[in-house]
């Protein structure tokens, strides 16, 4: 017989960050141990819960008894079985024994082919077994398996010792509305759990598995799904928001979720004079110290109100507001004491002790760093023609927040809190945005610095990251990036290619290596870091490496695109020429992707392979062109052909128009397959030979001066 299983663990109050993940395991645990059990239809589907203080699952259409199988054993190979009078052997009787087939006779065995040799097989019907100690194996299974961040020990009331995440004191296990009977930690099963610690009143039994959520919500004031709570709380947020907006990063609402039971919002407020304090400090300290939701107006201006999400819900809830906003009072007030502190001595009086934070001990310490990121900084802005004196001084400042009480109070608020101090001490507006926007992009889909002063600092301390951690050999191993190297070198390609920047990597990566210079502990890793970079943009323009597919750059110009992205070999036709200014690649890949459209793409895409592989086995380099000696008429046709296209060709690549020159070399089809039906390259007398290596040799620098357009032949 079919019907609804249900499973509950009630506890202590669980860990709230692990809650979401116990609860899915502790669920897909059981659903596993009783799937591959046979224990479970087709569509029978699976409700996981989770609370403070339960987890539990109900499955749909679990069977009573699982199904009878027909099994085919293996017993013995026939060499072993049989004794050399072709009568049982004392290996095979006893195997049969084991297996519980003592009576079986050789006559009763199939003896087929296995492998190389024979062996004896035996087929019979296995019963079904009963869902109890089935149930029961699967639930220990899956505790074992649970993710728990750390494991309790606690002792039950008879002195046994029990290990799990946190004291349990009941167990319901139920299969429709008959009792499955359990044992495990210290407890057996019952149908019986607790509700809300304060708004329930004692015992609430579980007639029936399919009552098991309705109940508890009615009775017991639980809500036991995480995601209708959580959505429940997100509606509520909304709805007392009114006009505002309230900050509810899913990191925090998924928190709360797991620390009430059944959540009530409620408004409370604080002062208006901690307003003078940046709003970033106020808002991290809120989220952080205290679970509450920041509002903010339109405008993003944070309100002198907040929201709270209590586990209590009261006609009367004067207690609980005031409870909450005499809490947070002493932590906005420290964060304004820290803010008021800080700003009585300026970030450039605070660089000396820059000398004191050790950065890498092969690498020396924070003072150090940003004098390498200085230079490098410095060297991009002149490049680029920026303010060179603003992006060194970005430089400088870029850390010096790091030695302030809110930064040391507050980690996350690093960079942000040197713009304000920085603002605060006069510097200039591209300074003291640069101490936030170095930073930039933190993460994929993260905005790029707006500046120009921030773009040179971005660059040149993710550059200095990359190449000096590289170069005292701690580079990303496998999924290990302890230093996010990766995150570092797609932080350097988006601005490259998103800001347009006209830079040469190998002069960046010369350049980053040039201010480790008297470092013994250094190695010059640029050819690697180079080869690192490639691969990575690969990854970036293939959408393999986080959304959205290729960040804000490469998604708009996928929507103007008739496939929304370019194929494998559209890319490793411009990547693989290890493309050393990035500011045209996607103009080039556009222009691939309209040159492999074309009819004569697949001819020329052949051509320019085969042409490949003839010059790497050509000896020597092939000199000019000789025009007097073309002797047939299809390679003299091929020259005349180049010749007159060659200056359009070299217009468009110059002017930018990679598309405009590939087309234009598509007409050259018709000449090129007539070369090779006609001419023989490697002919016997060597002058002819090398002219007509030439010949090809100026017709592949044409073919790939945009991409390796023999890539699209792969």
């Amino acid at each position: 017989m079919n019907n609804t299983l249900l499973v509950e663990l009630f506890t202590e109050e669980l860990p709230p960050k692990a809650l979401a993940k116990l609860g899915e395991a502790f669920a897909a645990g059981i659903v596993n141990g009783l799937k591959s059990r046979d224990f479970l239809d087709n569509d029978s589907v699976a409700t996981s819960y989770a609370s403070p203080r339960r987890l539990a699952v109900s499955i749909s259409k679990v069977r009573t008894t699982s199904p009878d199988k027909l099994l085919r054993e293996k017993v013995l190979p026939v060499s072993v079985a049989l004794d050399a009078a072709g009568n049982a052997s004392a290996p095979l009787l006893k195997k049969l024994a084991a297996l519980g087939f003592p009576d079986l006779q050789v006559s009763d065995l199939e003896r087929a082919v296995d492998g190389k040799a024979e062996s004896f097989f035996y087929s019979h019907t296995a019963s079904g077994t009963k869902l109890a100690p089935s149930l029961q194996t699967a639930l220990e299974e899956s505790i074992a398996k649970l993710p728990i961040p750390k494991v309790m020990s606690y002792q039950r009331q008879d002195g046994e010792t029990v290990h799990f995440v946190r004291p349990v004191h009941r167990i319901i296990a139920l299969h429709g509305s008959d009792i499955i009977p359990l044992s495990l930690l210290g407890l057996t099963s019952n149908r019986t759990t607790l509700g809300h610690r304060f708004l329930s009143e004692g015992e609430i039994s579980i007639a029936h598995a399919d009552d098991y959520a309705a109940n508890l919500a009615s009775q017991g004031k639980v809500i036991a799904s995480v995601t209708e709570r959580k959505e429940k709380i997100r509606t509520a947020l909304l709805s007392k928001a009114g006009n505002d907006l309230v900050l509810m990063p899913e990191s925090l609402l998924d928190e709360v979720t797991a620390l009430v039971e059944w959540p009530v919002v409620y408004e409370c407020h604080f002062e208006e004079e901690f307003l003078a304090v940046p709003q970033e400090c106020l808002i991290l300290t809120m989220q952080t110290n205290q679970k509450y939701f920041a509002l903010t107006d339109a405008a993003g201006k944070l309100r002198s109100r907040f929201l709270i999400v209590s586990n209590l819900e009261t006609a009367t809830p004067e207690h609980i507001i005031q409870g909450n906003e005499r809490v947070v009072r002493p932590r906005l007030s420290d964060a304004k004491f820290f803010f008021e502190q800080d700003k009585k001595k300026s970030l450039s009086d605070r660089l000396p002790m820059l000398a004191n934070v050790v950065y890498h001990n092969k690498l020396g310490n924070q003072a150090e760093r940003m004098q390498r990121v200085k230079t490098l900084a410095g060297k991009i802005a002149q490049t680029l023609s920026y303010d060179v004196a603003l992006a060194e001084r970005g430089a400088m400042l870029a850390k010096a927040d790091l030695l302030t009480d809110m930064v040391g109070e507050f980690p996350e608020l690093q960079g942000i809190m040197g713009t304000y101090y920085a603002q605060h001490d006069g510097e200039h507006a591209e300074v003291a945005a640069c101490a936030s926007e170095h930073y930039q992009p933190r993460f994929a889909g993260d905005a790029l610095p707006v500046t120009t002063t921030g773009t040179a600092v971005a660059l040149a301390d993710k550059l200095e990251t990359l190449v000096g951690i590289w170069g005292i050999g701690l580079q990303p191993t496998g999924d290990r990036d302890p230093f996010a190297l990766r995150r570092h070198a797609l932080g350097v390609l988006r601005m490259l290619v998103e800001k347009n920047l006209p830079l040469s990597l190998q002069a960046l990566l010369a350049d980053s290596v040039s201010v480790f210079a008297g470092n013994a502990n250094f190695k010059d890793p640029s050819a690697d870091v180079l080869t690192f970079l490639y691969d990575r943009l690969r990854g970036q323009i293939r959408g393999y490496d986080g959304p959205p597919k290729f960040e804000v750059a490469m998604e708009r110009i996928r929507n103007q695109l008739p496939n929304k992205g370019f194929s494998q070999n559209e890319i490793e036709a411009v990547v693989s020429q290890n493309p050393d200014n990035l500011a045209n690649i996607i103009e080039r890949l556009q222009a691939v992707q309209a040159f492999a459209a074309l009819a004569e793409a697949e001819s020329l895409a052949a051509a320019n392979k085969r042409i490949t592989n003839i010059l790497k086995k050509a000896e020597g380099t092939p000199g000019a062109i000789n025009a007097a000696l073309l002797q047939e008429a299809a390679e003299q046709a091929l020259y005349k052909a180049m010749t007159d296209v060659k200056p359009q060709v070299d217009a468009a690549f110059a002017q930018g128009d990679f598309t405009g020159a590939l087309k234009t070399l598509a007409a050259l089809r018709g000449e090129v397959d007539t070369f090779f039906n006609d001419v023989m390259v490697n002919a016997e007398d060597l002058a002819l030979r090398n002219n007509r290596l030439a010949l090809l040799a100026e017709l592949h620098g044409m073919l790939n001066q945009v991409a390796d357009i023999s890539k699209l032949a792969a």
